[in-house]
């Protein structure tokens, strides 16, 4: 009999991908408060007693955590709703996971560092900057200090989940390509390592499966900048002599993109590789596969 799963804010680009990766091998309970799938039923897990009877009726062997507001101007402007959803929520699920003596999987990000290192490893201490990385980082603080048993991943510049789904940069620059700019502006001063939702979801669940718990960070191999992923698109897409990049610095979107953000958030699986446990490949490899995969294109 196979084992279930409890993934809660499912709705968004790593749900899909946990979806994909989990469901052959697990019976799945996937839930959010924008059902826009067929596999997914309707929770809103900031109702704490809706969520502990949600997940409680189900029975799960493991409870996926996954929801969250990323958008860091929306963070900025509604404090409440970023910490009710990022923090006080995440105290609901390890609750939860402690009542039913069962792992608790958290997702969080790169974003939680500040930008003075070049690379940040699995035990450097984040100083997070703004309002969605204080949240963020409260709420891994909280499942560090007070679950019983938890994995806790980090992720960096996320991609994946296709044109409905993503609402980050690959998108943005793909949908900027296809209304015909010639000129694309890019910052030229924000580093990163991009990652991959399906290996991401294929990793934890090696993670999952090994035994291993605590913390660890899980990012795609290969660090690199937002410059050199736009013209990994453009070359990969043919269009390197058609579509030129404008470098520009953070202040240029400053009135659109005005939240803090580190210059560098580049992570290193550095716990993962000692464990051998590090399945995540290039981020080139995978920006190829998923622009085909998602988009068409390539």
């Amino acid at each position: 009999m196979n084992k279930k799963i409890y993934i809660a804010g499912a709705g968004g680009m790593l749900g899909k991908a946990f979806y994909e990766i989990f469901n052959n091998d697990y019976e799945l309970k996937l839930s959010d408060k924008d059902v826009n799938e067929s596999w997914l039923s309707f929770l809103d897990f900031r109702d704490k007693e809706k969520y502990f009877d949600d997940v409680c009726n189900f029975k799960p062997d493991y409870l996926f955590h996954l929801g969250a507001y990323t958008d860091l101007e929306f963070c900025e402007e509604n404090k409440d709703d970023a910490y009710l959803t990022n923090t006080i929520a995440v105290e609901t699920a390890i609750s939860i996971a402690n009542k039913l003596n069962i792992p608790l999987l958290y997702i969080s990000t790169a974003g939680i560092f500040d930008g003075s290192k070049d690379v940040f490893d699995d035990w450097d201490v984040p100083n997070p900057l703004g309002v969605y990385a204080r949240s963020k980082y409260l709420g891994e603080r909280s499942v560090i200090e007070n679950c019983n048993e938890y994995i806790i991943v980090r992720a960096g510049w996320m991609m994946g989940g296709g044109p409905t789904k993503d609402k980050k940069f690959i998108s943005k620059i793909i949908s900027q390509i296809e209304s015909g700019k010639k000129t694309l502006n890019i910052v030229n001063d924000r580093d990163g390592t991009p990652t991959y939702t399906m290996d991401f979801a294929r990793n934890v669940k090696e993670i999952i499966e090994s035994g291993n718990r605590g913390l660890f960070n899980l990012v795609c191999s290969g660090q690199t900048s937002r410059k050199e992923v736009t013209e990994e698109i453009l070359s990969i897409l043919g269009l390197m002599n058609k579509v030129s990049i404008n470098l520009v610095e953070s202040t240029f979107f400053k009135n659109e993109y005005f939240a803090e953000r580190p210059t560098s958030e580049r992570l290193i699986n550095y716990r993962l590789q000692l464990l051998n446990l590090d399945s995540m490949r290039d981020w080139r490899v995978c920006l190829k596969e998923y622009l085909k995969k998602d988009f068409n294109l390539g």
